[in-house]
Parts: C-alpha cells; sequence; structure tokens
C-alpha cells in the first residue's frame, strides 16, 4: 500500500548524493499525495489537535469584529475579500460568516486548502480553492496556525554550519549533514556544539506572496513564535515538535506520513522580508478587538434565558469557558499574533 514513507524512498533513491533536504522530507511527509495532511491529520477535539477556532464559535466572532473594524478604516470598499489560509475543514469560515458582520454584503470569503479532503468540508458559503489568488484584492488575509507547518530547512553547528539531509539505511531514515554554501550569513556565530536551528525560507516567500496580491488590508498570522536567537539557546525539542491525536508524538524522522512536524515560526526571519505593522499576544490581541463584550453578551443572554434555555442561549454561556482557554497563558493566550497592514 502506497505510503509517505515509500514516496521518501523514492525520492531518496532518485537522488544524486542519496540524500533529500529535511526540508524535502517534511514536504512529503506533510503535503505528498499520502502525507499526513492528506490522509489522517485532522484538527479537532477528535482530530490530532485543537487549534483556535476548534474551540468554539467566540474566536471567529472576535476576527469578525476586527474585519468589521478594517472594513470601516478603509471607508467601507463594495467589495471586501477575505482570504483564510490553511482553511482546514472551514470551522473558521463558519464562525466568521454567522457573526453579525456589517460588511457581509461586501464580503468574498475564500479558504484556500490544499487537502482534497478538507476542502470537501468547506461550507458552501466560501469560495474553496487551492491555491492563493493570483490577482490583488482588498481585504484580509487571515493563516491560523498555518506557518508552523510550512517545510523549513535544517541547520546544525557542528563546528561550522551545516544542512540537515535524510538518507534510507536498513529501512530507517537517517540525518546526515553536509556543509553547504548558502548557510544563511545571520545565523549565530558561536553557538553550542550541536546547536539545530530552522531557515523558514518558505514562511518567508508567503509571507512576500501575500503582500503583493494584497492591495489595501491586513495580513494576520496566528501561530506560536519565537526569534531565532531564543531558539539558539534552547533545545532542539522546545521548537520542533511532531503531534498526534494531541499528545506529543515520536522523533520528526520516524513515522513519516502519521503525525505532525511543527516549528516554531521565526519572527525575526519574517522580518527580513518586512516588519509587521504589530506583535502581539493572542489573549491582548482578542481583548483589544472586542472579546470582553462578546463574553458579557453571552452571559447576559444565558441570564435572560436560563429558565427555559434554548440553542442560542447554550451557545452564549460557552463564551466564558472559549475566552478562558482563548486567553490562557499557558496554551493558546500565548500564541503570537502578527500583523501588515497597506
Amino acid at each position: 500500500m502506497p505510503s509517505a514513507a515509500n514516496q521518501i524512498s523514492a525520492s531518496i533513491a532518485a537522488a544524486v548524493t542519496s540524500a533529500i533536504s529535511f526540508e524535502k522530507f517534511m514536504e512529503l511527509s506533510l503535503y505528498s499525495e499520502n502525507g499526513f495532511y492528506n490522509t489522517i491529520g485532522r484538527a479537532g477535539r477528535r482530530g490530532d489537535f485543537i487549534t483556535s477556532p476548534e474551540v468554539g464559535p467566540l474566536f471567529g466572532a472576535v476576527i469578525a469584529q476586527a474585519i468589521d473594524a478594517r472594513w470601516h478604516e478603509l471607508d467601507c470598499p463594495e467589495k471586501f475579500t477575505i482570504v483564510e489560509v490553511g482553511a482546514g475543514p472551514g470551522t473558521l469560515a463558519r464562525s466568521v460568516l454567522k457573526a453579525n458582520l456589517k460588511c457581509r454584503h461586501a464580503i468574498s470569503y475564500v479558504a484556500v486548502e490544499t487537502s482534497l479532503a478538507q476542502r470537501n468540508l468547506h461550507p458552501i458559503e466560501v469560495i474553496s480553492q487551492d491555491q492563493m489568488p493570483s490577482e490583488p484584492f482588498v481585504g484580509m488575509i487571515i493563516a491560523n496556525e498555518l506557518l508552523d507547518n510550512l517545510p523549513f530547512r535544517l541547520f546544525v553547528f557542528d563546528g561550522q554550519w551545516q544542512e540537515a539531509f535524510v538518507v534510507e539505511r536498513d529501512g530507517k531514515f537517517l540525518e546526515v549533514l553536509h556543509a553547504v554554501e548558502d548557510a544563511p550569513a545571520w545565523l549565530p556565530q558561536n553557538p553550542r556544539l550541536g546547536t539545530r536551528l530552522p531557515v523558514q525560507r518558505q514562511a518567508q516567500k508567503w509571507l512576500a506572496s501575500c503582500l503583493q496580491i494584497l492591495e489595501h488590508g491586513s495580513l494576520i498570522i496566528f501561530d506560536y513564535c519565537m526569534t531565532t536567537e531564543i531558539a539558539s539557546t534552547k533545545p532542539w525539542r522546545d521548537w520542533l515538535r511532531t503531534y498526534r491525536r494531541q499528545e506529543l508524538g515520536v522523533h520528526y524522522l520516524s513515522q513519516p506520513g502519521e503525525q505532525d512536524i511543527t516549528s516554531h515560526v521565526m519572527i525575526d526571519q519574517l522580518a527580513l522580508i518586512t516588519e509587521p505593522a504589530s506583535v502581539s499576544r493572542q489573549a491582548d490581541w482578542l481583548i483589544k478587538h472586542g472579546l470582553n463584550s462578546l463574553v458579557d453578551e453571552g452571559r447576559n443572554y444565558w441570564q435572560a434565558h436560563v429558565a427555559k434555555p434554548d440553542l442560542q442561549a447554550m451557545l452564549m454561556r460557552s463564551r466564558v469557558s472559549e475566552a478562558e482557554s482563548l486567553c490562557a497563558l499557558d496554551g493558546l493566550g500565548n500564541f503570537t499574533v502578527l500583523e501588515w497592514q497597506k
């Protein structure tokens, strides 16, 4: 039966050096025909990980308020395009479109998702596609926990910076180090031996392409982030992890296609393209964009209907617990929100 491991083996065998970069290994593990996200990878309480949209509709309701605010700042354009990248099964899209959007009549919601299985779950109200729009537009680009899954080059300091490649021996995938001529000059000069760092060029290219097609509006990224300097002082397992069924997985070279591979997003590497207009914690960003008023609204609605609660009352009551989860500083609330504006 075909598998991501088979595809990786074939790619290694076809390589002139009988080795592929870690970046290529990660790409095949996650996004090949038999990769994690095209087969078993799922978000949600019954899936492999819970992201903010899966906590409940409150996250989308706050984003809807941020969309309205930006629409007003741009003088209420007649056409306002929302592009959600890495839309998964469309959970965030559903929450945003069910919220009380004042600019609903102007919105075109594009849900970009590479996985066909996930696109098949998108709501009918969205434009579902596997690639970014090609024409410039006015609106917002939203990416929630996307960049942490973009493949990256992996560098290891062994007296000098060398790039990690993957070979296959006796049926196992192993790491080898190769000196390369294009190691970035900004990598730390004297780190500890064995220091590992990601070079996130795909994330940089993604950012540059988004800013190119965004004529006016905002680009907002929600993710777990740090800087390259901080990453160089920490064990690599603090920023490079695997997950499956909401638990930490095994080593990143093991079980390709059967577990998620993820990295903290390096803010300073994105800033090499252009500095973000703002950097904040998710908890602070949500509060800034009206989370507390939505929670108060939910609490008041529940209290008014507690004697004979309907479905809406139950949903409103859940806003309190959702807010706690979204703002928990030992979890989602400590995520970073990066925002660029044009």
